[in-house]
């Protein structure tokens, strides 16, 4: 469980360099390394590369498939490793598949992507039709066809009870409101709506951070806390009966 984990917790040394090597490796090669790939850019053992990823996991930096002798990666956010909502673009090429569409307004703060101008393209999870924007170094700069909403479907008592794939699952784009409350309607379940500024105040605490600080912490995922957090933004919790 990831929720009420102490934070922070205190980092092993392989976990740190496991993590820093995934990062500089997913954003060099477009992908995730396997565990030859780790251990031919740490030198850390099959045993150590496999409990770092548990460690990490624990600490909410990465899902890893623990059932599995390779101990695949799934996600590491921003990125993810299968076909998720959200494509980035840099340089005009296909980078990678990023986790949801928070991670999508964040992803342009990476340290590798400093300076450039990434291109996001998703879809309104209700009907599919493409939603693309564009972003610099955590600011948007422009949106097609529209500025979209973010919709939440699975409450905070439910994110990270384990990992943090369902929650991201679970955060997709909107066209509006009419369209997230089809979608709803599809998927038999009602979410909350952040503005896209919304989104930005909401990640914006683990930008700078993430993939630039060699030691940054541990998350820990405390469902009040959290219910604090989003309404000090404003967002409507009705929907979840809070």
């Amino acid at each position: 469980m990831a929720q009420y984990v102490p934070n922070a917790m205190e980092w092993s040394e392989r976990a740190l360099q496991v993590r820093a090597f995934v990062f500089d490796f997913w954003a060099e090669q477009r992908r995730g390394p396997n565990l030859r790939d780790v251990y031919e850019g740490t030198g850390l053992s099959r045993r150590d590369i496999v409990q770092a990823y548990k460690e990490l996991q624990t600490g909410i930096v990465v899902v890893v498939d623990q059932d599995s002798p390779n101990c695949d990666i799934i996600k590491i956010p921003p990125y993810s490793a299968f076909p998720s909502q959200v494509a980035l673009y840099v340089d005009d090429s296909f980078h990678s598949f990023i986790g949801c569409a928070h991670e999508a307004v964040a992803v342009s703060k990476m340290p590798h992507f400093a300076g450039k101008e990434v291109r996001l393209e998703s879809y309104c999870a209700c009907c599919l039709e493409p939603i693309t924007f564009w972003s610099r170094e955590f600011e948007v700069t422009r949106y097609e066809p529209i500025e979209p909403l973010v919709h939440v479907a699975a409450q905070v008592w439910d994110w990270v009870h384990d990992d943090m794939k369902s929650m991201c699952d679970h955060t997709n784009f909107v066209l509006d409101r009419e369209h997230g409350e089809r979608y709803e309607r599809q998927i038999g379940r009602r979410g909350i709506y952040f503005t896209m500024d919304q989104v930005h105040a909401y990640v914006e605490p683990a930008v700078g951070t993430r993939g630039w600080d060699y030691h940054w912490p541990s998350q820990s995922m405390s469902p009040e806390r959290l219910i604090g957090r989003l309404q000090e933004l404003g967002i409507d919790l009705t929907p979840w009966d809070i």
